[in-house]
């Protein structure tokens, strides 16, 4: 369904020829400002030096960090790459401390020593006349809002002799980040524009594809100088930012929250194995704003998306047609459109699950590798519930939901036509199948379980659906128990191959993506 191509061996350009052809509006790399913020100027002379190292090519310097500076010559000269000075005021959510006339002082003097560079502020910028080779970037920043009238601010800054025009806000929904990504497509000067928050952070990653001459990051994941901040490694390593172009195709998973999905890990890798020109984004969408901001990112052409909690039930009107699993569930975790626009809503972990669920009851032996005629106890009343509870009952399982919340468990029992028990008397049950679809237990609460040891029956087959971390506290005690166990590592990286062969129809690097997952969610760090 999408164009393939293999990676090019990129150009080597001087990086100012680089930024030069950007401005110039010429199909080249995508650049990566790096924004540096440190209190000593010995320090962020070290890390401008590192970042060269580590491939950086345009670097901010925040001189509003440093706790003394009056000469910033050391910091200019001889610097390793082509460099942006900016000095925030404690109003634009700065750290300067000095007067406003020492601030302006310090940007006219980078400018008179050359720096390529500087960015001034919209009301300060007639006050900072033009000099030399140095560009202007003539800044805006809000960081509570969107405004309404974004055409209205672009063309306020167009007016104070801009080389470059910035314009960062904070992005409340997803509609607020496809409307700062029109604008940056319609800008007639270079224009660096994104969102702040998790609700924008997507623009960060495609603002290039719609024109900007460049991102920005932080120096690393540790220190964000913005609110959603990525780090230049996240934006090389995770989404491939200078890979992305006008023809790359976007994909992402839909959630509220959403940043501790791994999914961005495991299909950008999917991704690069197979040669596809595309990228996969976390999009948090909240449960008020989900109507409007579908309909706003349906502006931007997107190709698919994983649905996750608690979007998974509402998301399926958003379909033109819808597969039979996902009728009989209830509940969808994908949405993906064909070449002529047609929106399919699926349900990838109902096989996915009881793929797991076979391979489980294989190494333990049973015969016919079958749940039928077995007791089920399903832990939850949720998307994941309503998937593996329909496929239990399928297989003829003998199943018993127990969830915490009272109605939503005896209305998923009453759609699967089962039985339910309440929380409190789960441990009663003594399932010969255990299967946990709740967060308890997920990362960081560790040390949490949703069914005590002493429950457990002994040889039973424990499956929790939960894959962070890989060996929970339930499969921990199940295997002291003598239960045979199976991860949710699996069944996440079987629905996430079923998404991809949606997305893209080619078959899935299954075994790329399991990696993948495992190196993402192990504490052991890999270089």
């Amino acid at each position: 369904m999408y164009q393939t191509r293999r990676v090019p061996q990129r150009r080597c350009f001087p990086v100012y020829m680089v930024i030069r052809d950007k401005l110039e509006k010429k199909q080249v790399v995508l650049m990566i400002c790096v924004s540096i913020g440190r209190s000593r100027m010995k320090v962020m002379r070290a890390e401008h030096t590192a970042l060269k190292k580590a491939g950086a090519q345009l670097v901010e310097l925040r001189l509003d960090w440093l706790k003394r500076v009056t000469d910033i010559s050391m910091l200019l000269e001889d610097r390793p790459t082509p460099t942006v000075i900016t000095c925030r005021r404690a109003e634009d959510r700065g750290k300067w401390r000095g007067t406003e006339e020492e601030r302006k002082t310090l940007l006219r003097s980078a400018i008179a020593d050359g720096v390529e560079f500087v960015d001034l502020e919209v009301d300060v910028a007639a006050e900072i006349p033009r000099y030399g080779k140095t560009r202007r970037i003539i800044s805006y920043h809000n960081f509570d809002e969107t405004p309404e009238n974004l055409e209205r601010i672009y063309n306020q800054l167009k007016k104070q002799d801009a080389d470059i025009i910035k314009i960062v806000t904070m992005a409340n929904s997803p509609s607020d980040g496809v409307r700062m990504l029109e604008l940056v497509s319609g800008a007639d000067i270079p224009t660096v524009g994104f969102c702040m928050g998790e609700f924008g952070l997507f623009t960060r990653v495609l603002c290039g594809k719609y024109g900007s001459p460049f991102s920005y990051a932080s120096f690393s994941s540790e220190r964000e100088l913005a609110p959603g901040q990525l780090s230049f490694r996240e934006m090389v390593d995770l989404y491939h930012y200078h890979q992305i172009d006008q023809n790359t195709a976007v994909f992402g998973v839909l959630g509220d929250p959403i940043r501790h999905s791994y999914s961005p890990q495991v299909h950008n890798a999917a991704f690069r194995k197979e040669n596809i020109n595309a990228v996969y984004l976390p999009f948090r969408i909240s449960e008020q704003h989900f109507d409007e901001s579908i309909r706003a990112l349906r502006r931007l052409s997107i190709g698919g998306y994983s649905v996750t909690i608690p979007h998974k039930e509402r998301a399926i009107k958003y379909a033109d047609h819808v597969d039979e699993s996902v009728e009989q569930i209830g509940a969808a975790n994908t949405l993906y459109r064909n070449h002529r626009g047609i929106w399919f809503a699926a349900n990838t972990d109902y096989e996915a699950a009881l793929t797991t669920l076979r391979m489980g009851m294989q190494k333990a032996g049973w015969p016919g590798a079958t749940m039928k005629d077995r007791k089920v106890l399903i832990l939850g009343a949720g998307g994941v519930a309503r998937a593996i509870g329909l496929g239990v009952v399928r297989a003829g399982g003998m199943l018993t939901i127990a969830g915490r919340t009272k109605a939503r468990t005896r209305e998923l029992a009453e759609h699967l036509g089962c039985h339910h028990c309440s929380w409190e008397n789960r441990g009663a049950q003594s399932p010969e199948v255990l299967i946990n679809c709740t967060p308890v237990g997920m990362f960081p609460n560790v040390d949490e379980t949703p069914f005590d040891q002493n429950w457990l029956s002994d040889r039973a087959l424990v499956f929790d659906t939960i894959y962070n971390p890989e060996n929970t506290l339930l499969l921990k005690q199940a295997r002291e128990k003598g239960c045979h166990v199976v991860s949710g590592l699996e069944m996440f990286v079987q629905q996430a191959a079923a998404q991809f062969e949606c997305f893209t129809g080619q078959n899935p690097p299954t075994e790329e993506m399991r990696e993948t997952l495992r190196k993402a969610i192990s504490p052991v760090v890999y270089s």
